[in-house]
């Protein structure tokens, strides 16, 4: 089953996880956690999303290059005013079990 959301006004946390519970497939009666699972998103307008100013200049995504001091760091705001798509991707990646599974499931995220 294909869900289409509409992310008009919606929050991104609130947003995400009901995302990430749809791709682990518990809104259906078979759901069964060793699997996949069948249901696929789809999501519109994600420029519009509700986040609150606040979270926009706190909230900050780390990532290591590897190399002695090199922690790169990136606030909300920027990342979001970059690809909004790529801020609600992470977001849900986070949201879902670290597992082995996670990228199948993610790969029905479709972000319009």
């Amino acid at each position: 089953m294909e869900y289409v959301i509409d992310a008009t006004n919606k929050k991104l946390g609130r947003m995400a996880s009901e995302i990430a519970t749809i791709l682990q497939n518990k809104k259906t009666a078979y759901y069964e956690p060793r699997l996949a699972g069948s249901d696929s998103v789809r999501v519109k307008n994600v420029d519009k999303l509700s986040i609150i100013p606040k979270k926009l200049e706190q909230k900050i995504y780390y990532r290591h290059t590897g190399y002695m001091g090199h922690l790169k760091e990136k606030k909300l705001g920027i990342a979001y005013a970059e690809d909004p798509k790529k801020v609600l991707r992470r977001t849900v990646e986070r949201m879902l079990p670290k597992n082995f599974l996670k990228m199948k499931r993610l790969r029905r995220l479709i972000i319009e």
